[in-house]
């Protein structure tokens, strides 16, 4: 007898426990419709993952345990379907990470997660207590058990799941995206499932959460450890595997991407999610005629549409004409309203104002980034008057070394590219102009030209910062691989430059924490996964 199971890789939203319901509700439907025995859910689907500290307040878990008595009315009509759902349980005094087993309208079993993560972007010991029973059902003589994501990422759960009776572990996730994470993925169910003679179905959730990006890739692992399926990357979907006995018969696997298609429709679905899920009409952007809010721009479209994106271009004294041209060429071809304020009579006026204080003194980053604030204030204003959310353009370059303005260009709501190095920019920038041939939608001189903030006379970023192929290199050791300076500079890297950046790191901490959020890619981004102190003399 062969069994169906369907993996409902769907994209949930926090504490939205009717809109969650419908869709895992819909799902059901669908794939008892196909023939499905099982569906399998994400990990927490019920109440959206994570939910933090909506988890520290009995009437969540109250209002889940409704929501999830609700579901499993609406279920009963699907005669002899297993529905397994991920919801939080508040049980004995303990509070619990679960998925249950709803069948014919009532929940016929429950298991609890065993590991708990506490590293990178996870904090689920704040909220949970780890449980240690594992937990088996039969469906046509095959024996399905339960794992919950973090689960996998060691034995001692898949191995209880195994010594209970399971020959096929059913996994809901809500793992969420960084570069190369997929094959990291399948080594990891390899060692530690499929070695163990397991096949593995692993549903994944999809969305955006804040800076989190989840993104799908659900798969299934016979006992081998060969990839027999695998959903999409970044996309809902909903699809029915097939066994016989032990053994999954599917066959469909999406084509390989780049890893800029990967990053580039991340932040695109990110910027959608967050701009739609809490509300935003639309999004507004300060073009500078540089690559990186050219590159921002490109993603707005794409997540919102042209309709629902504005751009002001504000410039000042120091402003290039071809920083005009550009700004103005690119919202052509992109189609978005654009319009210019320049800021040259505010400058003028904070200038005056401050004369007296600023009297004997030398023109320095003061003035540069009273320019920054200008403009920061104007876009706020605009926001604040139209309910459209700023688009901050700073990459992850320049907030590792603060080169960026506290209320200035860091002013905004969400910070689109904070996690994307300089170099990645211009990658994307190729990569969604590859898209266009012939009819690229960044022109090809934002790409060419040196960067500058344009803040005083001939400036580029050179000026103040090591190029950014060196910068970026360091960045990555010293802050993403936690390298220190001298194994650093064991790479090839220079004294004085890694001595530098590395100082310039630790001191913008004050900075990065006064920053919108925005969306993460790499497995270390400045905020959730980096916890430094901004007083502190370690060196």
């Amino acid at each position: 007898m062969t069994v169906k199971v369907a993996i409902a890789q769907i994209n949930c939203t926090v504490g939205d426990l009717a809109g969650n319901s419908a869709k895992i509700l819909d799902c059901a439907r669908r794939a008892a419709a196909q023939g499905a025995d099982i569906v399998l859910t994400p990990e927490l689907a019920l109440v959206g993952y994570p939910p933090e500290d909506l988890l520290l307040r009995h009437s969540f878990y109250a209002k889940s345990a409704q929501a999830l008595d609700a579901l499993a009315a609406d279920l009963a009509a699907l005669k002899d379907v297993h529905v397994v759902v991920g919801h939080p349980l508040e049980k004995d005094g303990a509070r619990y990470n679960a998925a249950s087993v709803i069948r014919n309208g009532q929940i016929v079993g429950t298991y609890c997660k065993h590991a708990l993560p506490n590293d990178a972007v996870f904090d689920e010991k704040r909220y949970f207590t780890a449980a240690s029973q594992a937990y088996v059902f039969e469906v046509g003589g095959v024996r399905f058990g339960i794992n919950i994501c973090e689960d996998t990422w060691s034995s001692p759960a898949p191995l209880c799941a195994r010594e209970a009776g399971a020959q096929v572990l059913l996994v809901l996730n809500a793992s969420p995206f960084h570069m190369n994470k997929q094959s990291q993925r399948y080594d990891v169910m390899r060692a530690n499932v499929t070695a163990h003679g397991l096949a593995l179905v692993y549903a994944n959730l999809v969305g955006g959460q804040d800076e989190l990006i989840f993104d799908g890739n659900s798969f299934v692992l016979d006992q081998q450890g060969n990839i027999c399926a695998e959903l999409p990357h970044l996309q809902e979907d909903l699809r029915t595997v097939e066994f016989d006995g032990v053994t999954p018969l599917a066959q469909f696997l999406p084509a390989a991407q780049p890893i800029e298609a990967q990053v580039y429709q991340a932040l695109v679905l990110g910027v959608r999610d967050y701009i739609g899920k809490n509300g935003f009409p639309g999004a507004i952007i300060g073009l500078s005629g540089g690559v990186d809010s050219a590159l921002v721009l490109a993603i707005a479209v794409d997540a919102l549409g042209a309709d629902k994106v504005r751009t002001v271009m504000m410039p000042s004294p120091y402003t290039a004409d071809i920083s005009w041209l550009d700004a103005r060429d690119m919202a052509a071809r992109l189609g978005v309203r654009y319009d210019e304020i320049p800021i040259v009579d505010c400058f003028a006026a904070f200038r005056n104002t401050l004369a007296q204080e600023f009297a004997g003194l030398k023109e320095d980053a003061t003035e540069e980034n009273i320019q920054a604030r200008i403009r920061g204030t104007l876009l706020m204003a605009l926001s604040n008057k139209f309910g459209a959310i700023v688009l901050t353009t700073g990459n992850k370059s320049e907030m590792a070394v603060g080169y960026c303005t506290l209320y200035g260009d860091m002013a905004g709501g969400f910070a689109v590219i904070k996690d994307i190095a300089k170099t990645l920019v211009y990658r994307l920038c190729a990569w969604r102009n590859a898209l266009n041939p012939g009819q690229p939608v960044i022109p090809e001189r934002i790409l060419t030209r040196a960067p500058s903030a344009e803040l005083r006379p001939d400036q580029t970023d050179q000026d103040s910062l090591p190029p950014y192929d060196v910068l970026d290199g360091i960045m990555q050791l010293y802050m993403e691989e936690n390298r220190s300076q001298g194994e650093i500079e064991a790479a090839g890297y220079r004294h004085e430059d890694v001595e530098r950046v590395t100082r310039l790191i630790k001191i913008n901490e004050y900075k990065r924490r006064q920053a919108p959020v925005g969306i993460r890619v790499t497995h270390r981004a400045f905020g959730r996964d980096w916890r430094y102190p901004i007083t502190s003399k370690f060196h």
